[in-house]
C-alpha cells in the first residue's frame, strides 16, 4: 500500500491521478501514527518551505516522516517535498528541514545566469541522469528513460548537496541538482505527475522499488 502525506501543502489530486493512471491505488494519510502502515510513502508539497515545516510539525507529522525514513521503506519527496528532505532552506529567512539528506535549499543565483532568465523556473526542461556510487549505477527511479529527458518544473529555489546524492541534474542559467537519492530516500524537484509519459514512468518505477 502506498500513502501520500496530507499536511495541507500539496496538490494531492494530480499525484493521486497519476498513480491511478499507472494502475496503483494510493491512500491519503493525515494521521502521523498511521504512516508506518504503508509500504511506500510520497511527500508532496507546493508553497513555501517554512510554512510546510510548520504544517508538518502541527501534529507531529515531521517526526513520523523521519521515523518512516529510518524504517528502510521507500520515501519519495516531490517538488517542495524534495526540498523538505534537506537540513535547511534560505526561503524567507532560514528554516530547518527534516534533515534526512545533508544539504540545503537556496534561491536561484541570477548573477550566475549566462543569459537573462525568469525566476521562477517554470516549464519543461531536461533532467540529466547522474551515475552514482562505486559502481556508477543509474538510479532505478529512472529505469527505462533516456540519459536526458524532459520533465515539468515550477520552482524558485533548488537544492545544494554532495554529488554522491545527486541522481539527476538540470541546467537553468547554471547546473543544479534536480533529483536525489540517499538509501531508501528519493527526491525529485520537477513534477512527475505533470510530466506526461516520462513522469508516469518515474511513478511506475517508484512503485516497483
Amino acid at each position: 500500500m502506498i500513502g501520500i502525506v496530507d499536511y495541507n501543502m500539496g496538490n494531492l489530486a494530480s499525484v493521486i491521478n497519476a498513480f491511478e493512471i499507472v494502475g496503483v491505488d494510493i491512500a491519503v494519510e493525515s494521521d502521523p501514527a498511521k504512516l508506518k502502515n504503508y509500504d511506500k510513502l510520497i511527500l508532496p508539497g507546493v508553497g513555501a518551505f517554512g510554512d510546510a515545516m510548520e504544517h508538518l510539525k502541527e501534529n507531529g507529522m515531521d517526526e513520523a516522516v523521519k521515523a518512516y525514513a529510518k524504517s528502510g521503506k521507500p520515501l519519495l519527496g516531490i517538488c517542495l517535498g524534495m526540498q523538505l528532505l534537506f537540513e535547511s532552506s534560505e526561503e524567507f529567512g532560514s528554516s530547518q528541514g527534516l534533515g534526512l539528506i545533508e544539504g540545503k535549499v537556496v534561491a536561484f543565483d541570477e548573477s550566475k545566469f549566462d543569459t537573462k532568465l525568469k525566476v521562477p523556473h517554470m516549464g519543461w526542461n531536461e533532467l540529466f541522469k547522474q551515475s552514482v556510487g562505486a559502481d556508477q549505477c543509474v538510479c532505478p527511479l529512472f529505469e527505462g528513460l533516456n540519459n536526458e529527458f524532459y520533465l515539468y518544473f515550477v520552482h524558485s529555489f533548488h537544492a545544494v548537496c554532495d554529488d554522491k546524492y545527486a541522481i539527476g541534474k538540470t541546467y537553468y542559467g547554471y547546473e543544479f541538482v534536480s533529483a536525489v537519492n540517499k538509501d531508501n530516500i528519493y527526491g525529485i524537484q520537477p513534477h512527475p505527475e505533470k510530466s506526461h509519459e516520462n513522469g508516469l514512468k518515474i511513478i511506475a518505477n517508484f512503485v516497483k522499488l
